[in-house]
């Protein structure tokens, strides 16, 4: 057997918490947004970003995954009592790779040590892969929550963490 015949190998997931603007962190949002943001660029008046942005001081964890490389983001805030995910993405070519699973444990994790009963989380009308994932990880639809009635084609989930 060749060497390229070999099947690659990536080098194992890690997930770090992290402070919401740590270089990595920052450099995967901005990545998000430039895959993410084009799709709902034609909604217009803001009214999509003014929904979705994330007051720093309400973040109570973020996480990135590292490969050889930071590979995916993930953060939690508070939204009242609730914990809500935040920016989970995993750059393209570490998709299928179990990152995102990770993150999404990593802030299950989080938002059960900081005795949450659930976690929440809104996801566009344009992501169905996102939604797809989430229904796969045990999330189940739930109405739409603020800050995202302005939005009335969200996709908003929970999972009990009990």
């Amino acid at each position: 057997m060749t060497s390229s015949a070999l099947p690659s190998i990536r080098p194992a997931l890690t997930v770090s918490s992290v402070d919401w603007e740590h270089p990595d962190a920052t450099t995967l949002r901005a990545e998000m947004a430039a895959e993410v943001g084009p799709r709902y660029r034609d909604l217009g008046n803001g009214v999509h970003a003014a929904a979705n942005a994330v007051d720093p001081a309400t973040v109570h964890r973020t996480f990135v995954a590292y490969s050889d490389e930071p590979v995916g983001h993930a953060a939690i805030r508070w939204n009242a009592d609730d914990l809500e995910v935040k920016r989970m993405f995993v750059r393209p070519a570490h998709r299928g790779s179990g990152a995102a699973a990770l993150l999404l444990g990593a802030a299950e994790r989080a938002a059960g040590a900081a005795g949450r009963p659930r976690l929440i989380l809104q996801t566009g009308h344009l992501q169905p892969e996102a939604v797809r994932f989430y229904e796969r990880n045990g999330y189940y639809r739930i109405p739409i929550f603020p800050p995202y009635e302005p939005l009335p084609l969200s996709n908003c989930f929970a999972k009990d963490l009990s």
